[in-house]
């Protein structure tokens, strides 16, 4: 976990995603959010994880071709500021693969095995073939993603903080082999947990375009407003003057996050008594819905249409990127002996 020291002061964050689909409100509440607050209180490195999107669907790279640039505009969409923050592609920093490679010359296979995502994705995504050294050594190139910018902390939910403590290994087994005891190269970065709303999918499960129960940043307002109308309801609600019981409902997990106390109040005893029916609940929280969600897409539409900025944005972040991560691997070269003179 984070000291109290480390938050008093600016650090240095690295944090990234995969682009595997078009971005929805989970990923707004359970990431975006917290990256718009940190750009503003550190120096922040956010990356398109364009690799590790290839861990698990290495048989259709064409995957991450089409949604790349959609959640890039996204991020800017939803306020991302690349001159308060580096905005880069994985891809585009090489210096991350070489580190990688050396990483893997001193890590334990053991190491990455107990890492508890590896055997609960592959039993997650049975239907594909995940017997891969990518696969498996995914933390690995995450721990080099960190350290190759020498970060001193990453935004993680709690089911991410096993791979932020296998950076710290690798960083310590790297200082201990190579370096002095005062002369550590790496830092250990720490998990900084982030407060991440607890958003569901319309149905109730996970929000994930694998259940189709999103509703995306780029859609536009009447499949927003369509999508939310169908929504499924406390099942004991079949008819109008039915009560029912707004714990048991998917609409009253989005008004927990989205409504006021005296609107949930409202909802609350109306539901229960009958008083109100599911449209009129409805009602209430696509209001807050098209508040928050339009003036994104708004900003979206505009961006979208300018991508040569937008092209530039990201080469300028890749070039950021790129300066740092080299003065890194030159002190790992320079470490390991490698400056050879040719």
């Amino acid at each position: 976990m984070t000291s109290e020291n480390n938050q008093d002061k600016p650090m240095r964050i690295l944090s990234g995603m995969r682009p595997t689909g078009r971005l929805h409100l989970g990923h707004m509440k359970g990431v975006l959010e917290n990256w718009l607050k940190l750009q503003h209180e550190h120096q922040c490195f956010f990356f398109a994880a364009d690799w590790h999107a290839l861990t698990t669907d290495y048989a259709n790279p064409g995957i991450v071709k089409d949604t790349i640039w959609d959640m890039l505009v996204d991020w800017l969409a939803v306020g991302i500021d690349p001159e308060k923050c580096v905005v880069f592609i994985q891809s585009e920093v090489p210096q991350h693969a070489e580190l990688h490679l050396l990483f893997s010359f001193i890590t334990p296979l053991p190491w990455l095995e107990r890492v508890p995502t590896y055997k609960d994705q592959i039993e997650q995504l049975r239907e594909k073939d995940l017997g891969t050294y990518g696969f498996l050594g995914y933390p690995l190139l995450q721990a080099a993603d960190i350290l190759i910018y020498r970060a001193d902390a990453v935004p993680v939910g709690e089911d991410q903080v096993p791979h932020v403590e296998l950076t710290r290994e690798v960083a310590r087994r790297f200082n201990h082999l190579y370096r002095k005891p005062d002369q550590p190269l790496f830092p250990e970065p720490e998990s900084l947990l982030m407060p991440a709303a607890k958003l569901p999918g319309l149905d109730g499960r996970k929000m994930s375009k694998s259940y189709n129960n999103t509703i995306e940043l780029s859609e536009t307002w009447k499949v927003t407003e369509k999508k939310v109308k169908t929504m499924p309801t406390d099942p004991a609600r079949v008819r109008r003057d039915d009560p029912g019981t707004p714990e048991k409902c998917p609409v009253w997990d989005f008004h927990r996050i989205y409504s006021t106390e005296d609107e949930r109040k409202w909802v609350h005893e109306g539901c229960t008594s009958a008083g109100i029916g599911c449209l009129d609940c409805k009602k209430v929280l696509l209001n807050h819905l098209e508040e928050e969600l339009q003036p994104i897409r708004d900003r979206r539409t505009d961006i979208a249409a300018h991508m040569d900025d937008v092209r530039d944005v990201v080469r300028a972040g890749n070039e950021r990127a790129r300066i740092e991560a080299e003065r890194t691997m030159d002190k790992v070269r320079r470490t390991l002996k490698m400056g050879y003179r040719v």
